[in-house]
């Protein structure tokens, strides 16, 4: 890695880049881009920045072609051509206007297929993962495989509140807000295509009619908001476990009001009533069922699905385990942006916080609370009950002092050790009914954007992870954007989802006897033990 700092006419940010990086692509991913109309082939000639310093690519062609010597002399390059190689400062003069919606890192995406035939006249297509806190979206030419742009920003549907319950609530009391809901989250999705088809393409216009298919994954609760159908069935407990019909009654009608007039957009259907699509894009793109061994499957957010596989068969279930991990509920939490602490590790000198973007510390994302509260269990500060050793008036305790940002508090402790019972208890559990023990499981995968940072080893010291080789733990943040990218891509897209879950069981965890004891056990700060979920 390198740091990439940039100055301009509003002060000075530094960012990590990956080393041979081009800077357009880093700036992307932050909230100060450059401007660009061309998909970084260094056509545009708009996204000049000057280097000052540091180590980069020497000039390309469209470089002698669109910038003068003069200009040239002085240091000033296209971004989308100039790679950092070493640390590097840049002046950046023309910022892009600002937007919501930002380039997913390439490092969190799966690899593109190599080529596909084309599929139907309009071979664009857009791929939807509809999370309860983020979108994110992505551009393909289907015809040649290549996927043109990503975009990721949160859920605008936040404002009727950030718990799922709450959105599903709102919509019952009133159609109008159920229709808002909807509303919200179409608009939000096509601002993201635009701003692809705008900064990557160069045109908007003529582009969204050539847009043919759109496929969406999503979690239940999001996609019935989304089209309007299957919301109320949500909160009926007879359906915990029966699939919910989240097609739109009158889809001529919903497609419509996409505005996109040769798009086919496909709701790609959930498993159960809180199990989703996007954990099925989690199976097809993690590939969780090709092997004949055991293995498990974590989709971490705000909804936590959790998958055993036997060998033979699917075993799923959900539990409310993930809000503590994107910040809902933590004084001091927050997702996964500029100013996170997300990695913090102890030496003879004390603690190293590392914040993203090298910011000045705003708060804990997940994987930062993890090493924060794994740090306080260690130096005695919190006992494995999670009581503080020495009370602190509920003012909570600084891991740096004097920084407000960086106290956590008992019932920050308290959230995480119920949302980690959760999880622990329901991995168990499932054990259990398949009557296997942690020592038949040769494979976990952990998705979502919690997993991202996540120090396995300190997951695994407080009992969030089981005490299995580290080297048999997968993090992947964007799989259920991938899998809804393979099911964009293939001609038979609704059949893989079909024949993955054909075998599956879900399962209600409130109707297992043992479940509710073994909860109540995982409460504890330390380690899964390794016997089985039975003995």
């Amino acid at each position: 890695m390198a740091i990439l700092i940039v100055h301009s006419h509003v002060g000075t940010r530094q960012f990590d880049i990956t080393e041979g990086q081009n800077v357009r692509d880093a700036l992307d991913t932050t909230d100060w881009r450059v401007r660009a109309a061309c998909g970084g082939v260094g056509s545009c000639g708009a996204c000049v920045v000057q280097v000052e310093s540091g180590g980069v690519s020497p000039l390309t062609l469209s470089e002698y072609q669109r910038i003068s010597a003069d200009a040239r002399a002085q240091g000033w390059r296209l971004s989308c051509q100039l790679r950092v190689y070493s640390d590097t400062h840049i002046h950046l003069e023309h910022l892009a206007h600002t937007s919501v919606w930002h380039s997913i890192p390439t490092a969190d995406l799966m690899p593109s297929p190599c080529k596909f035939r084309e599929i139907g006249e309009y071979h664009y297509g857009v791929a939807v993962d509809l999370g309860t806190t983020h979108l994110r979206v992505t551009l393909w030419n289907r015809k040649t495989g290549q996927r043109i742009a990503s975009r990721k920003g949160l859920n605008p549907q936040e404002r009727f509140g950030a718990d799922v319950l709450n959105r599903l609530d709102a919509a019952l009391v009133n159609t109008d807000t159920a229709q808002e809901l909807s509303r919200l989250v179409r608009n939000a999705i096509m601002k993201a295509l635009r701003d692809m088809l705008a900064r990557e393409v160069g045109e908007i216009r003529l582009m969204l009619p050539e847009i043919g298919l759109i496929t969406i994954v999503g979690n239940t609760a999001m996609l019935a908001l989304l089209t309007g159908q299957g919301y109320s069935d949500l909160l009926n407990p007879d359906f915990w476990q029966a699939r919910i019909d989240c097609q739109p009654i009158d889809y001529k009608k919903w497609q419509s009001q996409w505005l996109l007039p040769n798009a086919k957009i496909i709701v790609l259907p959930p498993i159960a009533g809180f199990v989703g699509s996007d954990l099925t894009a989690d199976l097809l793109a993690t590939q969780l069922c090709n092997g004949t061994q055991g293995a498990f499957l974590l989709d971490v957010g705000t909804n936590t699905e959790i998958v055993l596989w036997t060998g033979k068969t699917l075993l799923i279930t959900s539990v409310p385990g993930g809000p503590a991990f994107e910040g809902v509920g933590i004084r001091n939490g927050m997702s996964a942006e500029s100013g996170a602490i997300w990695n913090i590790e102890q030496n003879e000198n004390g603690l190293t916080l590392e914040t993203l973007n090298h910011e000045p510390a705003r708060g804990f994302c997940g994987s930062g609370l993890v090493d924060a509260i794994t740090i306080l269990v260690s130096t005695k500060v919190l006992k494995p009950s999670g009581r503080f050793a020495q009370p602190n008036g509920g003012d909570g305790y600084a891991l740096v002092e004097g920084n407000s940002r960086t106290v956590i508090t008992g019932c920050d402790v308290d959230a995480f050790q119920r949302a980690k019972a959760a999880i622990a208890a329901a991995m168990e559990t499932l054990l259990e009914l398949a009557n296997m023990t942690w020592c038949d499981i040769e494979r976990l995968c952990m998705c979502g954007a919690f997993g991202r940072h996540l120090n396995i080893q300190n997951a695994q010291a407080i009992g969030l992870l089981p005490p299995i080789s580290a080297d048999k733990i997968e993090l992947n943040a964007d799989a259920s954007l991938a899998g809804c990218e393979l099911a964009l891509l293939n001609e038979n897209g609704l059949l893989l989802f079909d024949e993955i879950t054909a075998n599956a069981q879900t399962f209600n965890l409130s109707l297992i006897p043992d479940y509710e004891e073994r909860y109540i056990n995982h409460l504890l700060l330390k380690p899964i033990r390794a016997e089985t979920a039975h003995d």
